[in-house]
């Protein structure tokens, strides 16, 4: 989880009464609300608002979420372009699934707007990679600027609502976690800190600097998924009322160009790059980095069996070294079972080469993951062959 915060107006003690004049119903307080993880076992935020943050007027049904599996008869590997998907909806409903399994599903969006009404994500933990685009997450916790190559990680049972500037097209890469998403704990000490030679540091972890609180005693919609159910709760008030709170469960973002490689006289394996993890999968960077320094070092990735996970990258920029035919936006899966690695002629280009300029991103899953119907309409099936000189 990100380093504890604390913001605005909050009492010398939890749980106790935090004093006001007059304000709801007369009661001279403002409210107390406790946001937890892992039951009450992980990290947790306090946050008070000027009204109960239960006053619900109306709830109603507003469909459901479909992922249309594909049939897959054989198992290969797969190449998908998807730069030129249409722009359509928002972040929300413009979601294109491309793979999924129970721990996680992956998807890219391209949205045509921006977000007309609130959401909250109560089954999974949501991490947006944007390729492009600059704006604000707006949440109970405060206004959060986003910009290109920021990853942005909201907790599950965040209420949020992003707008992007106008004169940038948005171009998303999206996570949704059944698990939470929380920093590798191999990078933090027995005290909680980041570790001295860790890739980044507390100070690369951006929260909400200042509160928006917005007093509004209006009806006012929030869009709620929980699995594929869609459930639209009407609220008395807007419910980003905030005063004030502190703790460690709240939205952040980090951008991968502040990810600090690590590198070594022969190729590091791609758990040197791992940026955040979670039940059942992991995030990883391949920033921009130095290349080996040995004088006979193999500086693309040496040919690699996949025994226990499936591998995902979403090529971001620059120049993609160990492979052909790749382009920004490029999504290839790499599937347990079968080996993969450098395309021919690429190690002997790299021979003088001192350093990468390619920025992409790794999803390596422990759960076999499923192609959508979507998917394998972007797939080029020359891909598996691609292989042969």
């Amino acid at each position: 989880m990100p380093p504890y915060r604390s913001l605005g107006s909050v009492p010398p003690k939890r749980h106790i009464a935090h004093r006001r004049e007059g304000g709801y119903c007369g009661e001279g307080i403002y409210y107390e609300e406790v946001i937890t993880t892992g039951g009450f076992g992980r990290a947790y935020s306090i946050v008070y608002h000027l009204r109960p943050p239960t006053r619900v007027l109306r709830v109603e049904s507003a469909g459901s979420v479909e992922i249309d599996d594909s049939d897959q008869a054989e198992l290969r590997h797969h190449h998908l372009k998807t730069a030129t998907i249409p722009r359509s909806g928002d972040i929300i409903s413009g979601r294109i699934p491309i793979l999924t399994n129970k721990d996680v599903t992956i998807s890219r969006c391209r949205p045509a707007t921006n977000q007309s009404e609130l959401y909250r994500n109560a089954a999974a933990d949501e991490v947006f990679f944007v390729h492009r685009g600059r704006g604000t997450l707006h949440t109970m916790f405060g206004p959060l600027a986003i910009r290109p190559y920021d990853y942005v990680v909201i907790p599950t049972c965040t209420t949020y609502r992003i707008e992007f500037d106008p004169a940038d097209e948005a171009d998303l890469l999206v996570l949704e976690s059944a698990g939470s998403v929380t920093v590798p704990s191999r990078y933090l000490n027995p005290d909680g800190q980041l570790k001295l030679g860790s890739p980044y540091y507390e100070r690369d972890i951006h929260g909400p600097g200042s509160l928006d609180t917005i007093d509004r005693d209006e009806e006012t919609p929030v869009l709620i998924r929980d699995d594929r159910r869609l459930t639209r709760y009407v609220l008395a008030n807007h419910p980003f009322d905030v005063v004030g709170w502190d703790g460690m469960a709240y939205p952040f973002t980090f951008n991968a160009d502040d990810f600090e490689p690590i590198t070594g006289t022969i190729h590091q394996p791609p758990p040197v790059q791992q940026t955040f993890e979670a039940p059942g999968f992991v995030i990883c960077t391949f920033a921009p980095r130095l290349l080996d320094t040995h004088p006979e070092a193999i500086k693309v990735p040496y040919a690699h069996s996949n025994v226990q996970a499936d591998e995902v990258l979403y090529y971001v920029r620059g120049r993609f070294g160990s492979r052909r035919g790749i382009e920004e936006s490029s999504i290839t899966l790499h599937p347990r079972g079968i080996p993969h690695g450098p395309h021919p002629g690429t190690i002997v280009a790299s021979r003088t080469m001192t350093r990468t300029d390619e920025l992409a991103v790794m999803v390596d899953t422990i759960g076999p993951l499923r192609l959508t119907r979507q998917a394998m309409a972007m797939d080029d099936p020359g891909y598996p062959l691609s292989w042969i000189d």
